[in-house]
C-alpha cells in the first residue's frame, strides 16, 4: 500500500530509486550473535522449524511468529537499510529513505515486537564507517529498546526516543531515568509520555529537546524511525497525533541539513500508515500533495470514507498536563547539560 500510494501521487519522479541488496553474514554479525543467526538459518522451511525450544530461545513465537524463508527475509530487510545508509556515507544523497526498515525492538540474540532483525543498528554501523557521531531519533509509539541497548555504552551514538509509557504497555522500558551506561551515560534521552498526547504537545516536546540535543551532541548524521503507530486511531497505540504534529518534527530535523536516514517502523492501521509515509515522502522531496487520494490507486477503496490524505484526531482524553510536560523537559534539560563531546 505504501509504495502504491507514493507511486500514485507521482512522488517517485522526485527521487532516485535504488535497488537494495541482501545483508551479508558479516554485516548481520556486526550486531547479531552467531547463535541467533545460525538458529534463524536453520528455520528456513516449515519442516526445519520444528524445534520449539530453539524458537522460544531466540524469541520466535508469540509476537514474532515463524515465517517461511525467515533468514532470507531478515537479509532483505537489513540490506535495504544498509543500502540506504551506504548511499549517505558515499555522499550520493543527503536524504535516504527505507519505509520497510525501522525494526527497533530486535535484540542481539532475540527477536521481539514483530522485529526479526535490527536493521537500524546495522545501518548505524554502516554510517559509522564514515560519520563519527550519529543521532538516532525514535518517533514510534513504542520505546526503541533494541537500538538503545545496542548503543547504551557509547558516546558516539545518541539515542532519543519519545514513546508511550505506562503499566503493561510494550516493551515496558524507556524510563525517564534511563540515560545510558558507562561511557554512554547521558547519551540517551527517553521521553515517557502518557496516552492521548496531541499535536501541540508532541511537537513542543520534540522541537525543544531536538534543538538542545543537537547543540550538545553536534551529530554528523541522523537516523529517524518514523513509526506510524503514533497516529490517532492506531490499534496498538494511544497517542492522538496527526500528520500535522508529526510533520513539524520531521521539518525540524530537515532544518539542520545533516545527512539523514528515514526509516519506517510500527503502524497497525494500514491505510493511515500508508498516508503517513506518503505525506513524509512529500515533505522530504519538497512536494505539496492534493488532499484527494488518487482514484487510480489500486488500494483506493481502503482510504474511505473520506478518501483524503489526512488522519483525523480522536476524542480520547489527553492524560498529559502542561505541568507534566514542563517537568519532563526540566529534568531532561538538566541531563543534557552533562553531555560532553
Amino acid at each position: 500500500m505504501v509504495s502504491s500510494l507514493i507511486q500514485s501521487y507521482g512522488l517517485k519522479e522526485h527521487m532516485r530509486i535504488e535497488s537494495s541488496r541482501d545483508a551479508t553474514e558479516d554485516e548481520l554479525k556486526s550486531f547479531h550473535s552467531q547463535d541467533y543467526l545460525d538458529k534463524l538459518a536453520a528455520m528456513e522451511t516449515e519442516e526445519d522449524a520444528v524445534n520449539e525450544n530453539d524458537q522460544e530461545e531466540i524469541g520466535i513465537g508469540y509476537d514474532c511468529p515463524w515465517i517461511p524463508n525467515i533468514m532470507s527475509f531478515v537479509r532483505r530487510i537489513a540490506g535495504g537499510s544498509i543500502t540506504a545508509a551506504e548511499a549517505l556515507a558515499k555522499n550520493e544523497c543527503e536524504i535516504a529513505v527505507n519505509w520497510f526498515g525501522g525494526w527497533h525492538h530486535c535484540q542481539r540474540d532475540t527477536a521481539s515486537g514483530f522485529c526479526y532483525v535490527n536493521d537500524i543498528v546495522l545501518a548505524i554501523h554502516a554510517l559509522r564507517k564514515t560519520f563519527d557521531k550519529i543521532l538516532y531519533v525514535d518517533l514510534d509509539v513504542h520505546h526503541g529498546d533494541g537500538v538503545e541497548n545496542a548503543f547504551a555504552f557509547t558516546p558516539k551514538v545518541y539515542t532519543f526516543s519519545m514513546h508511550q509509557y505506562e503499566a503493561g504497555f510494550f516493551p515496558g522500558s524507556g524510563k525517564l531515568e534511563d540515560c545510558g551506561r558507562g561511557k554512554g551515560t547521558n547519551f540517551t534521552t527517553n521521553v515517557p509520555i502518557k496516552r492521548g498526547i496531541d499535536d501541540e504537545q508532541y511537537a513542543y516536546i520534540f522541537t525543544n529537546l531536538f534543538d538542545e540535543i543537537c547543540y550538545a551532541f553536534r551529530p554528523d548524521a541522523i537516523v529517524v524511525q518514523c513509526g506510524g503507530d503514533i497516529l490517532a486511531g492506531d490499534p496498538l497505540g494511544g497517542f492522538n497525533v496527526t500528520l500535522y504534529g508529526a510533520g513539524i518534527c520531521i521539518q525540524k530535523i530537515m532544518s539542520i541539513n545533516k545527512p539523514t536516514l528515514y526509516l519506517g517502523g510500527g503502524g497497525y492501521n494500514l491505510s493511515n500508515t500508508s498516508i503517513y509515509w506518503t505525506y513524509l515522502t512529500a515533505l522530504l522531496t519538497g512536494n505539496v500533495l492534493p488532499s484527494d487520494i488518487p482514484d487510480c490507486d489500486p488500494y483506493f477503496p481502503s482510504y474511505g470514507p473520506s478518501f483524503e490524505l489526512q488522519v483525523d484526531s480522536s476524542l480520547q482524553k489527553n492524560e498529559n498536563t502542561t505541568q507534566d510536560i514542563e517537568d519532563l523537559l526540566e529534568t531532561l534539560f538538566d541531563v543534557l547539560e552533562n553531555v560532553s563531546t
